[in-house]
């Protein structure tokens, strides 16, 4: 639970203090701006707590409400009775709109591509990031495999033995839908699917897959189980819906329009807008985060297809459902939702970037010692791709179903390539099942080995 902002503000509190707090009013001047003295957009759940003593508290947040209020803008109206959602620029905001901006469209993918030179590695690494936010957004609803193992189902494409497992394929499904139909207007049906696609013989009778809620009886519980949100009536709900997707259907992102919001912000907008409506009996949470992403691909910001959001989600879950009960405890500013999604997505970005120049160093580091020992010369183009990748780390094991699935290959050839890494004394092979399953021996071992 958080504490709520006091809900009557004192209309003139500059006036109050001149009258009987002088002494004090360059401190109350001081609080008179959107954001503290750090850039942050606090809450008075956390406000409260930074405030010098000698202050008052409801004057307090009364100065930084009207600050804010002068600034704040109408971003969309949602729920029964309709509230108008606002939101203030925050310098995270900003800082993630040009990170974004630099470094996530399909041209500047499309230029990693080429300065990596080895570009069928990269393809690999990317492809195995693509699982990263299917996994992350499971775990994030409360599926209890672990990373290990949903990675082993993915890759393995293994037939999913348990509802948490059938949850992250559900997931997987989910985010390939979303880029297949990046190119269609949102609509009721969309939605529909996209929850269909995810959620289907998962539960059938608790989910109701591809369908919205008729009931009321759905609410919102924290970990103790306590009622966080209740979402708006199931009446009307697929006319809001419909207004919802009238609204990102609307380009607001052309130059020339004086409603101008940057994509990023809409899809974060319409991610709250999802969470908030419920329009589902469960999956909520990942059809909204499924639905940010279709629209980051829909407006040609490629890179998001591997820039895992729930990876981070998940490592504070807390403060991400907090994001979302500030917004509503505040009179729907939804600053408090974009401006925590923002930092997530900068934090984000940093590692994705991180892991392409760590893939292009280790790549160079490796293509040396490759050349130098000779090695380089007896593997063909494909084993120099699965040896990277392996060098890595990016995947641990591999078989010759996903070494054909990632390198567009036949099953025949990727089991030749794997073979031959055996055969190389870089790889080594085991029976799991009915299938042979190849890992790279440690960089010690093979040095010895090709010594010898």
């Amino acid at each position: 639970m958080v504490n709520k902002p006091p809900q009557e503000l004192i209309k003139n509190p500059f006036q109050l203090i001149a009258e009987k707090e002088p002494n004090k009013l360059e401190d109350y001047l001081e609080l008179f701006s959107p954001v503290d003295t750090k850039g942050r957009y606090l809450h008075f759940d956390d406000f409260k707590y930074r405030l010098p003593k000698n202050l008052d508290q409801k004057v307090s947040w009364s100065i930084v409400k009207l600050a804010r209020d002068r600034q704040l803008r109408h971003i969309i109206s949602v729920g029964f009775p309709s509230k108008n959602c606002k939101f203030y620029l925050t310098p995270t905001i900003q800082k993630a709109l040009s990170e974004t901006d630099r470094n996530t469209t399909s041209a500047s993918l499309e230029w990693m591509c080429s300065k990596i030179g080895e570009e069928k590695h990269l393809e690999y690494l990317l492809n195995d990031l693509v699982e990263d936010e299917a996994i992350s957004s499971s775990q994030l609803e409360g599926a209890a495999t672990t990373t290990k193992v949903a990675k082993d189902l993915l890759k393995r494409k293994r037939k999913p033995r348990s509802p948490d497992e059938k949850m992250i394929v559900g997931n997987f499904k989910m985010m390939k839908f979303a880029w297949d139909n990046r190119h269609r207007d949102l609509s009721i049906d969309l939605i529909l699917s996209i929850h269909q696609e995810g959620v289907e013989n998962i539960d059938n009778d608790n989910y109701t897959p591809g369908v919205f809620r008729v009931t009321n009886d759905v609410e919102v519980v924290d970990s103790e189980g306590m009622t966080v949100h209740i979402p708006p009536p199931a009446e009307g709900l697929t006319k809001r819906i419909k207004e919802l997707s009238k609204w990102v259907n609307e380009c607001h992102h052309d130059v020339d329009n004086k409603e101008y919001f940057h994509p990023l912000i809409k899809a974060i907008t319409l991610h709250f807008v999802i969470g908030y409506e419920h329009p589902f009996r469960d999956g909520n949470g990942r059809v909204a985060r499924a639905l940010f992403y279709w629209y980051m691909f829909k407006n040609d910001f490629a890179a998001f297809r591997y820039i895992a959001i729930s990876v981070l989600l998940k490592s504070a879950p807390i403060k991400y459902g907090k994001s979302y009960l500030y917004s509503e405890t505040d009179n729907m500013d939804l600053t408090y939702f974009i401006d925590y999604q923002c930092s997530v997505v900068i934090r984000a970005i940093s590692q994705f970037k991180e892991s392409y120049k760590n893939t292009l160093k280790d790549a160079e580091t490796f293509n040396k010692w490759l050349w130098e020992s000779g090695l380089y010369r007896k593997l063909n183009d494909k084993q120099q791709t699965v040896f990277q990748v392996a060098r890595s780390g990016v995947a641990h094991q591999f078989t010759a179903m996903n070494v054909k699935e990632n390198l567009g290959c036949a099953y025949n050839t990727a089991s030749n390539v794997l073979n031959g890494l055996v055969e190389l004394n870089l790889f080594k092979k085991e029976k799991q099942g009915r299938e042979w399953v190849y890992s790279m021996l440690s960089q010690k071992k093979i040095i010895e080995s090709w010594k010898s």
